[in-house]
């Protein structure tokens, strides 16, 4: 099987990314597209499936298949943002922009409102996720009150992985992991839809077929290869969300598994056996069969330090470099990281970004250091959280920008006392797409991505870091009310246009 490639392609974000991998796991080629999201809105988010998804993903497919030159390939799976609402009519045909995850808001009222209807505990205990922005429901209810006309319309319910599966094979699949975050509509104990719910949620909606990611659940049509260039009856698996296939990537598989990534904001996920609903985590289902995960995600973190670099001035490697010099606790500075709220384990969108202990003597160098604690202990606050969901993690895997120079994630580990491994490619979930297509055609993926690196913590650091840490998470309840003064006066001058 040494003459055969497989094909993983994400739609992320801010860029799609593709490669082609060996059996061996050694990728073979590389493909990659720039975009952007479209606020039309204050707290609106949305990408337009057809110019971004569906135009990206074709580009990417036919740069792959010039680069395999005639190599035959073996499979292909597909990953993407998620969980995502895109509603679609009985064609696949996208109806409106796809409403994005938890960074669009809009539907906070209709958050309450099911809380109110179903109990929040009832969500808890049966979904296993509380409703929050990340949730699918509420924004399938806005729909419904806000834009009747498309909700009248909508047949499908599609995510980036589904619409793209659906173009390709004309299957109407999501996968459990993807079913799992569209809370409450997904009964996490029985991995099935919670008919009852949905039909009080969307009576209008047909609902997936649900299939596990590495399924196989068609082949690429004539009129898909024709548009994409890919070979018709190409096999193509259910694909999931990119955070879980990136996971897949880093082998982070078995129970005790756990990933942390750095990039923007902060995203962990952590493989378990038995669950334990958490009310500020979201507990899904895994992207293997039988498996659970439990996820946490930060608001922000490359995106603070990315903010500071352009108040203060100054290359990111600058910056390291001086951070680097400074002792931990970056001489009496503690920052909050909350600059755009914090979802978990807060679930505070009003959570403001604070920095204590400001003198006349402190600089750049030490603000970046702070910055990069500040994430460093909301990962630990993150870690301890999932620890009460029943998933203390026995082995740390770090992937993302966030990893190259160093400094970062010793930080985080020094913080949290936790050794981190790294792998010899981070280029992301497209490599756990090609992972996921290669295992369905039954090639042994064990060897795929090795650790190369592990980060240890110091433990005298860790000790230092002790008084800090637990002064930061005092710092959230002392200031919580006037946060919550300041956004609302934030969001009144917004409302308002004043300055």
């Amino acid at each position: 099987m040494t003459d055969i490639l497989f094909a993983g392609i994400d739609i992320g974000t801010a860029s799609s990314k593709g490669v082609l991998v060996r059996p061996d796991g050694s990728i073979a080629a590389r493909a990659e597209r720039a975009h952007s999201v479209s606020t039309p809105r204050p707290g609106w988010v949305e990408h337009d499936a057809e110019k971004i998804w569906w135009a990206e993903f074709v580009e990417i497919a036919r740069e792959l298949m010039a680069a395999a030159d005639g190599t035959r390939l073996g499979g292909l799976a597909v990953s993407g943002i998620g969980p995502c609402l895109l509603p679609a009519d009985a064609a696949g045909d996208p109806l409106r922009p796809a409403i994005l995850y938890g960074v669009d808001t809009r539907a906070t009222a209709e958050i309450t409102e099911l809380n109110v209807e179903f109990g929040a505990e009832a969500v808890l205990e049966r979904a296993g996720s509380p409703l929050t922005t990340q949730a699918v429901g509420p924004k399938l209810r806005w729909l419904a009150w806000n834009e009747p006309e498309i909700a009248a319309r909508t047949e499908l319910l599609l995510m980036a992985s589904s619409f793209l599966v659906h173009r390709l094979t004309g299957r109407y699949v999501l996968d459990h992991q993807s079913a799992s975050q569209c809370v409450p509509m997904y009964d996490l104990r029985k991995r099935e839809w919670a008919a009852d719910w949905c039909e009080t949620i969307a009576p209008w909606l047909r609902l997936p077929e649900l299939a596990w990611p590495t399924d196989i659940v068609g082949q690429v049509t004539e009129s898909a290869a024709t548009a994409t260039g890919l070979p018709a009856g190409l096999p193509v698996t259910a694909g999931t969300i990119d955070a879980w296939a990136e996971a897949a990537s880093v082998g982070v598989a078995a129970p005790g598994d756990a990933m942390v990534m750095y990039g923007t904001t902060m995203f962990l996920v952590q493989v378990l056996t038995d669950p334990q609903p958490h009310p500020g985590l979201w507990t899904t289902c895994g992207a293997r069969p039988g498996t659970y995960t439990v996820a946490a995600g930060m608001a922000t973190s490359g995106a603070v330090t990315e903010w500071l670099r352009r108040l203060v001035g100054g290359d990111f490697s600058d910056l390291v470099e001086e951070a680097a010099r400074v002792p931990p606790g970056s001489r009496g500075l503690l920052m909050l990281p909350y600059f755009a709220g914090e979802r978990t384990p807060l679930f505070d969108p009003d959570a403001r970004g604070l920095v204590a202990g400001l003198t006349l003597e402190h600089g750049r160098a030490e603000l970046y250091r702070a910055a990069m604690e500040s994430i460093a202990y909301g990962v630990r606050h993150n870690l301890a959280a999932m620890s009460e969901a029943g998933g203390r993690a026995q082995r740390l895997v770090a992937v993302g920008g966030g990893t190259r120079g160093g400094l970062w994630t010793q930080i985080v580990s020094d913080v949290t006392g936790l050794p981190q491994q790294l792998t010899a490619e981070t280029v992301g979930a497209c490599l756990g797409d090609a992972l996921f297509a290669a295992a369905a055609a039954g090639v042994d993926t064990a060897p795929w991505n090795p650790v190369v690196h592990t980060v240890e913590p110091d433990r005298r650091r860790f000790e230092l870091y002790e008084p800090f840490y637990r002064h930061y998470r005092e710092l959230y309840t002392a200031t919580a009310d006037i946060s919550h003064f300041l956004a609302r006066e934030q969001h009144r001058a917004h409302r308002s246009g004043s300055a």
